[in-house]
């Protein structure tokens, strides 16, 4: 099968057309034909070599954890899927990435496609909205009336915190470039800090939860806007435990756990049209294809989520 993979760590011309056996589904696995998958700010950074203190895997690494496809096969004992059913998921982090014709994923990681949304769409959601469901709800403990400031709203995870917030009946604020304002009210926010012109630790205080998809000096003055007894979660970076403990605020680093049951909830959220995933740009299944995408990504300023085109 067709894959694009890296056999050293490095820039974008690292990324290169390999052909690799097609894998076989375990026991407890499905086989999927990949229809689109997508590109995370994980892919570039492990394909750079800065994770690899956490993340050990041996070459060639296929990057790539999110995929949208029709399943293959089915390992004995998977009963929750059949052959031909639509899928997606967020696998486990292996050397067997996304950017593939094929992948194989527990079955318990994956959820049906709801009947109104598309490969392309679908593929969108997986890392980015689990991590946004899990950072909000699961870390969190985000309430119906709370106030949640969400970093970044136009990126994967900001958009898709912001409509899971307020579906929960959460107050939201969030930051972003001036083009993206209007979007972001679209989307749902109560507030939109434009983070060019605007301070937002001196514009907003007593928010009970911060979404911290930056680190850095955006996570330090994050904690400004914290009441006493808030909570900060961030995607990124392990925030300042001492900080943290002297302001009364609960502060953790949350790494996304795959979970195909919160990937249903998604799904019926989206099903029932209260969670629009955003597609901001799609790219051809190439070498150039996927270079072009790991340096939109690279560049912090991507709209919603980088999609690749697997299969038609």
């Amino acid at each position: 099968m067709k894959t694009i993979a890296i056999d050293n760590y490095g820039n974008r011309e690292e990324l290169v057309a390999k052909e690799l056996a097609r894998p076989e589904p375990a026991a407890d696995e499905i086989l999927i034909e990949i229809k689109a998958a997508a590109v995370n700010p994980i892919d570039w950074k492990l394909r750079e070599g800065y994770l690899t203190e956490k993340i050990k895997l041996e070459f060639p690494i296929v990057l790539g954890w999110d995929a949208a496809g029709i399943v293959s096969k089915t390992g004995h004992q998977v009963e929750k899927f059949q052959v031909g059913d639509r899928v997606f998921v967020r696998p486990e982090l292996t050397n067997r990435g996304t950017y593939a014709e094929y992948t194989t994923a527990k079955a318990d990681l994956a959820a049906l496609i709801p009947d109104n949304i598309d490969f392309q769409t679908a593929a969108a959601v997986p890392l980015a909205g689990l991590t946004a469901y899990q950072a909000l709800l699961d870390v969190g403990q985000l309430k119906a009336s709370e106030k949640v400031l969400i970093h970044a709203g136009a990126g994967g995870v900001g958009s898709f915190a912001i409509q899971i917030a307020k579906n929960l009946g959460a107050k939201v604020a969030t930051t972003a470039s001036s083009r993206n304002i209007d979007f972001l009210k679209e989307l749902g926010a109560d507030k939109v800090i434009n983070y060019q012109t605007t301070d937002f630790s001196k514009e907003l205080d007593d928010y009970d939860l911060v979404i911290d998809t930056m680190g850095g000096k955006i996570q330090e003055n994050s904690f400004s806007v914290l009441k006493r007894g808030g909570r900060l979660v961030s995607i990124v970076q392990k925030p300042d435990d001492k900080k943290a403990k002297s302001l009364g605020i609960k502060a953790d680093l949350h790494w996304l756990i795959p979970d195909g049951n919160e990937l249903s909830i998604l799904a019926e959220m989206m099903q029932k049209k209260s969670l629009k995933p955003i597609v901001g740009k799609t790219f051809p299944f190439s070498e150039s294809g996927l270079k072009s995408a790991h340096q939109l990504s690279e560049s912090h300023h991507a709209k919603g989520k980088i999609i690749i085109n697997i299969t038609d």
